[in-house]
C-alpha cells in the first residue's frame, strides 16, 4: 500500500533566470512590477478561475522544520515578502502547521500586501481552533468549520481566506454538508474559492457538483507520480487546478540527501522507505538524473523538478515550502527554465526508466488519503 508522508506529519497528534523558448510553461507573462517588488519570470497561472504566481510558497515549517528546530520569525517574514518581491502572490498554510502557529507566521508577513497576493489554508483535522490542541481524528462538521474559519481569519489578519480546503475528508460528513457550510462562508464573503486535498474521485465529483471546486492539492513530484492516472485526469475534466505539495519530495529532488544522510530525532523523512539505507541508494538515480539536466539547463536540481511539474499542465501550480531564503529564490526562478517538446518526451522517458523503491509511510496513517465521503441522507 503506497503511502502518504504529510499524513504523518498532520495525524501524529489525533493518533496519540529569462525563460528558454519551449513548450513547458503555458503561462502568461509576468506583470508589471508594482511599488515594492521587482520584475520576475515567475509569470501567472489560472486554477479555475483564481489566478496565482505559477509557483506559490508553502509555510509549513516555518513553524517547526522536519529536524524539530524553530526557525527564527523575523527570518521567516524575510523569506514571505522577499517572495513577493520576487512575483510570488500565492502563499499556503493550514491550521494543522503549528498547529495554528504557520497561519499567524504568514499572517505577519502578508500583512503590508495582503491585498495583492492569494491566501490558502486548509481546515478539517480535529483541532482546537484557540488552544491548537489536536484531537483524534478528523472534524468537518459544518459548525465547527464555521468557527474555524472566523479563529482563521485573526490569525491570519484578514478579512477572507481567497482559496481555503477541506484538508482529509471526513468520514462521518456528506461532501454536500461541507460544500453548504463553504458556500455560506462564500456568502458572507469570508471565504471566495475552495478546494480538497487528498480526497477520493468519487468525493470530488460530488464536491464540485455541490459547489464547483477551484483546486484540488495532493502530493505530486517526480518522486510520487500517483496522481497522474487519478486526480489529474478528474481535474482537467471538471476545469479544476492541481496544487502539488512536497514538489521537491522533501528535499531529495534538490540534493539535500544522499546517500550518507542520516536524519535527526524526531525527523519524518527518517522512517520513510524510500529513504532508508536499503533503498535510497538505489533511488538516487533520479538525482543522477535530475544532476544531468541542472547541467544541461544550467539549472538548479530543484530548479528542474519544478519546471518539470509546470510542464505537466498549464493549471499546475507547485507550492514548494522552504526556510531559507536561497532555496526561495531558486524555486521563483523555476519557470524561467523549459522545455521543448523532444526535451520534454526525453526527460519523461528517462523518468519512467527510474524505479523508486520503498513505500513513502507506515500504512498507519494511509486511512487519512482517498477517502470518500458518506452518502448524503
Amino acid at each position: 500500500m503506497q503511502i502518504n508522508r504529510r499524513n504523518l506529519l498532520l495525524a501524529a497528534g489525533g493518533l496519540a533566470a529569462t525563460a528558454q523558448s519551449g513548450v513547458a510553461l503555458a503561462q502568461t507573462s509576468a506583470p508589471p512590477a508594482s511599488p515594492g517588488t521587482t520584475s520576475s519570470a515567475i509569470g501567472r497561472r489560472k486554477l479555475g478561475s483564481l489566478e496565482v504566481s505559477s509557483v506559490g510558497l508553502g509555510v509549513q515549517n516555518m513553524s517547526r522544520t522536519y529536524q524539530q528546530t524553530i526557525p527564527t520569525r523575523a527570518e521567516m517574514h524575510n523569506i514571505i515578502r522577499s517572495a513577493f518581491d520576487h512575483g510570488l502572490t500565492f502563499y499556503d498554510a493550514a491550521e494543522a502547521y503549528g498547529p495554528l502557529e504557520a497561519e499567524r507566521i504568514l499572517g505577519e508577513g502578508v500583512e503590508p500586501f495582503r491585498n495583492q497576493i492569494v491566501i490558502a489554508t486548509k481546515f478539517g483535522w480535529n483541532i482546537d481552533p484557540e488552544t491548537g490542541e489536536r484531537k483524534p481524528g478528523l472534524n468537518s462538521r459544518p459548525d465547527h468549520i464555521r468557527i474555524v474559519v472566523d479563529a482563521m481569519l485573526k490569525r491570519l489578519r484578514t478579512d477572507r481566506i481567497d482559496l481555503l480546503y477541506q484538508h482529509r475528508v471526513d468520514p462521518q460528513v456528506p461532501i454536500e454538508d461541507v460544500a453548504g457550510a463553504i458556500k455560506d462562508l462564500m456568502d458572507q464573503g469570508k471565504v471566495l474559492h475552495w478546494g480538497l486535498c487528498e480526497m477520493g474521485l468519487k468525493t470530488l465529483r460530488r464536491a464540485h457538483e455541490a459547489l464547483p471546486v477551484t483546486a484540488v492539492q495532493s502530493e505530486y513530484s517526480m518522486l510520487w507520480r500517483g496522481p497522474e492516472k487519478t486526480a489529474i485526469p478528474v481535474c482537467e475534466e471538471l476545469g479544476i487546478g492541481f496544487v502539488p505539495w512536497s514538489p521537491l519530495g522533501v528535499g531529495f529532488l534538490n540534493g539535500a540527501i544522499d546517500a550518507k544522510t542520516t536524519f535527526a530525532k524526531g525527523d519524518i523523512r527518517g522512517i520513510e522507505g524510500r529513504f532508508v539505507p536499503e533503498n535510497l541508494p538505489h533511488n538516487l538515480a533520479l538525482v543522477e538524473l535530475l544532476e544531468t539536466w541542472a547541467e544541461r539547463k544550467q539549472a538548479r536540481l530543484g530548479q528542474i523538478a519544478l519546471a518539470w511539474l509546470l510542464a505537466q499542465k498549464p493549471w499546475i501550480v507547485p507550492i514548494p515550502g522552504t526556510t531559507q531564503m536561497a532555496h526561495m529564490i531558486e524555486n521563483v526562478g523555476a519557470p524561467g527554465v523549459s522545455f521543448t517538446a523532444a526535451e520534454l518526451a526525453d526527460l519523461n522517458a528517462s523518468l519512467a526508466a527510474v524505479e523508486i523503491k520503498g513505500a513513502r509511510l507506515p500504512d498507519a496513517v494511509q486511512a487519512f488519503s482517498d477517502v470518500e465521503a458518506p452518502a448524503k441522507s
